[in-house]
């Protein structure tokens, strides 16, 4: 095994272990506050600071990877999620929502943090062609995924095993140890730039990347509308689902989904011919996507079995998506150069956190005034937008040796 793929399978495994406490951690705030009697719309004021947050991370965090290098801003990133899962142990007196927020916002940044860190790591030791690049980072994306889900169900488990705060506590010893290990194991200066980047050099001034990130934004939206807050309180409340379920039934969407993302190479392989997909992959498919929220949405409104709808419609819903994410996630790598990686990556994963940070916020707001049909609506309409912006993305043509030429 070469150095690269060996750093590489490093950094997947410290996402991976990330990856599990943030699913974890999402999934027991969003049960444990409704139990104790929040409103939906204050379950989502809840990740508002999370998802602020991490626009601001990435902004700031694509600048610092590329100052001291992607390795540090990793383990930076996997310290302060240690710390925010302790600081939610405290007694339920002091979990008001400013706390709660505070905490999550600490989250939040860790996360951007460790995300951005390891999908630009991705570039800088990948090596090879863009087909190899495609499958590593499709393989890091789908496989985070599948564990957020794994994660989900861990925390809807450990709340009903050992409750809130000995999950919080059993994770962020498991994080903690983690960290020790990858710490040890990982070079130092990975994906740092030769010359100190200004912070102004964060805003990208490639139009690909602008596009790409713009239609990121709704795409992610488009999810998180219906997903973060709707659809487990619409499980738990309306169908009257345990906390279990729910958790499973997430868990097992998500995993699903990451495994998806993670075969989007060989789904696609047929159609562009062993190379990575180009604009005219980001486009066709968000146009499929928005089939499925209207789908779901008119089969609610229409009175059919909601179990059955909103079952089949995730499924469906779920696949598309995971290939609209892994699309994406290969082209902001194949639009950048390997010194501007960290840069660009953390402009693209700004926007990201954009969406998720809209999303979050309308999903409360429409499933308490307009229900789950109100938010699925929103959803087509990001779906939608996150398309017609695609149509800006330009054609990323193979040079002689079939390798995807870098944006300049």
């Amino acid at each position: 095994m070469d150095q690269g793929t060996r750093n590489y399978l490093v950094v997947t495994a410290g996402y991976w272990a990330f990856t599990v406490t943030d699913g974890a951690i999402r999934m027991l705030v969003v049960l444990y506050f409704h139990l104790l009697g929040y409103s939906p719309f204050e379950v989502a004021m809840l990740f508002l600071f999370y998802e602020l947050f991490g626009v601001i991370t990435n902004l700031v965090g694509g600048w610092l990877g590329a100052r001291i290098g992607l390795n540090l801003t990793m383990h930076i990133g996997m310290g302060m999620q240690v710390a925010a899962l302790l600081a939610l142990t405290v007694p339920d007196a002091w979990l008001s929502v400013p706390y709660v927020m505070a905490a999550q916002a600490l989250s939040g940044i860790a996360k951007d943090l460790n995300k951005m860190s390891a999908k630009a790591s991705v570039k800088a030791l990948s090596g090879g062609g863009s087909s190899r690049l495609f499958r590593y980072v499709a393989v890091l994306t789908g496989s985070k995924n599948a564990l957020k889900g794994a994660g989900f169900f861990v925390g809807a488990g450990l709340l009903e095993w050992i409750g809130f705060r000995g999950a919080l506590a059993l994770l962020a010893g498991m994080l903690l140890l983690v960290l020790i290990v990858t710490a040890v194991l990982l070079p130092s200066g990975v994906g740092r730039m030769k010359s100190k980047p200004k912070f102004t050099q964060v805003f990208s001034k490639i139009p690909a990347i602008n596009w790409l990130s713009a239609a990121r934004f709704f795409l992610f939206g488009s999810r998180d509308v219906w997903f973060v807050v709707g659809l487990p309180v619409f499980l738990y409340e309306v169908l009257r689902w345990s906390f279990s379920e729910v958790g499973a039934f997430l868990a097992l969407w998500v995993i699903g989904y990451g495994i998806v993302q993670a075969s989007a190479p060989r789904l696609l392989r047929q159609s562009h011919h062993g190379q990575g997909p180009g604009a005219g992959s980001a486009r066709l498919w968000a146009f499929v996507l928005l089939l499925f929220p209207v789908g779901i949405a008119l089969g609610l409104q229409m009175g059919w079995p909601a179990d059955v709808v909103l079952i089949t419609g995730l499924v469906l819903f779920g696949i598309v998506f995971a290939i609209n994410s892994a699309v994406h996630s290969y082209l902001i790598l194949a639009y950048s150069d390997r010194d501007r990686v960290a840069m660009n990556v953390g402009f693209y994963y700004m926007a990201n956190a954009g969406g998720r940070l809209v999303g979050t916020v309308i999903s409360g707001w429409a499933y308490q005034t307009q229900g789950l049909t109100g938010c699925l609506w929103w959803s087509a309409a990001f779906v939608l937008a996150a398309a017609l912006l695609s149509l800006g993305l330009p054609a990323l043509p193979a040079d002689e040796s079939g390798v995807q030429p870098q944006a300049s």
